[in-house]
């Protein structure tokens, strides 16, 4: 057996693989922008509908134009009778995301866009990806607690209808504007991982609902939308602020981690995170147990300086950080985390699936196929002989 060659375990980190025009992350500034707004910015300002029209047509619309996109959507909330009966066949203590992801699947059979290549078919998919999706979620929530699925109400908006139909309560304006910015804030972030992984099956000219199911299988992994659940599970683990310091002390001592803090491309805090922050004050006040936001603010402030004199170096929040215990006020159950970040992810993976196919990025070779070092040459500067069985 030979000495192996060096790896090469980029994991793309620093790669640049295609030229967007969607959104950018600028990771030493700590600013995200979509089409040229700061999110910072359009958060707590524009619906989401708004920013998912931005996402899909490259431009805010005006009042002429958002009325008939919000129309598109209500009137494609509605679910397949057979999915909603196919919902009913899962096993309950099946993971969400991975009925999500099936679902998303499943709803390609129902759909005879699908079998079109035309731009004008692939935004129709995303347009009823987009509407359908936080539908799926609610549905699959009540079934799998033997309750029936609440029908989409037309009268509410994109945000609060959701927790109307996975509550069966229509939300308040306080709680329906708290959920709507943070669907805002979750709806796009560049070349992420999920993002990455449905514009790599789009580049094959696999059809929409083939490209967003890849990227809810990659999003439903720990280290990516699964991020929050762990927060979540993580402060239910500690359980009090008095318990912080030695939670702290016995991560650094096993060399582990602190979800919610650290990041692949921020050097700062994500602006995310100073946005959802001060909601789970305020809805921990609501409810007035504030213990899960003062724990977080708390684990905040001792981890940076622990890491800070302990490790030498900066550690920053993210966006899981405080969107954990935002969504938990909110009574959403904490495996349904990442299925809700989905739901607004998805308005950014359907624009990057209509810019792979149809962005006219003539410079870009159709299909990803990156290259690969092999290094398992285990005998030696030949190929292997092949050695019968008996012989071996």
């Amino acid at each position: 057996m030979t000495e192996n060659k060096e790896m090469i375990n980029t994991g793309l980190r620093g790669v640049t693989i295609a030229s967007t025009k969607i959104s950018d992350v600028d990771g030493a500034a700590g600013k995200l922008v979509y089409r040229g707004y700061l999110a910072k910015d359009l958060a707590g300002k524009v619906s989401f509908e708004e920013l998912a029209y931005l996402l899909l047509y490259e431009e805010l619309p005006n009042e002429s134009e958002i009325a008939p996109f919000e129309q598109q959507l209500n009137r494609e909330r509605s679910l397949p009778p057979e999915l909603i009966a196919a919902l009913h066949t899962r096993p309950k203590d099946a993971l969400p995301m991975d009925v999500l992801q099936a679902a998303v699947a499943m709803l390609a059979h129902h759909d005879p866009d699908a079998k079109k290549s035309s731009r004008e078919a692939a935004l129709a998919i995303a347009i009823r990806l987009i509407a359908k999706l936080p539908t799926l979620v609610a549905a699959w929530e009540r079934i799998r607690n033997n309750e029936n699925p609440v029908d989409p109400d037309p009268n509410l908006g994109h945000a609060a209808n959701f927790l109307y139909m996975l509550t069966g309560t229509p939300p308040d304006d306080e709680l329906a504007g708290f959920f709507n910015v943070a669907m805002v804030l979750h709806a796009e972030h560049s070349l992420n991982a999920s993002t990455f992984a449905a514009r790599e099956v789009a580049s094959t000219r696999a059809h929409m609902y083939a490209a967003v199911a890849a990227g809810v299988g990659s999003l439903s992994g720990a280290l990516h939308g699964g991020a929050n659940t762990r927060v979540m599970q993580m402060l239910l683990a500690i359980g009090a602020v008095d318990k912080v310091d030695g939670y702290i002390q016995e991560v650094l001592d096993s060399g582990g981690k602190i979800m919610g803090l650290g990041h692949a491309v921020y050097q700062t805090d994500d602006p995310r995170a100073h946005i959802l922050s001060p909601m789970s004050k305020t809805l921990g006040e609501r409810a007035g147990d504030t213990r899960w936001y003062e724990l977080s603010r708390d684990l905040e402030k001792k981890a940076k300086a622990a890491f800070k004199e302990k490790k030498g170096r900066e550690i920053y929040v993210n966006v899981d950080f405080y969107s954990a215990s935002l969504y938990y006020y909110m009574g959403i159950p904490v495996d349904q985390f990442t299925p809700v970040f989905a739901i607004a992810r998805i308005a950014g993976w359907a624009a990057h699936v209509l810019e792979e196919q149809f962005g006219g990025a003539a410079a870009k070779p159709a299909l990803y196929r990156p290259e690969s070092e092999y290094v398992g040459d285990y005998c030696g500067p030949a190929e292997c002989s092949f050695i019968p069985m008996e012989e071996r």
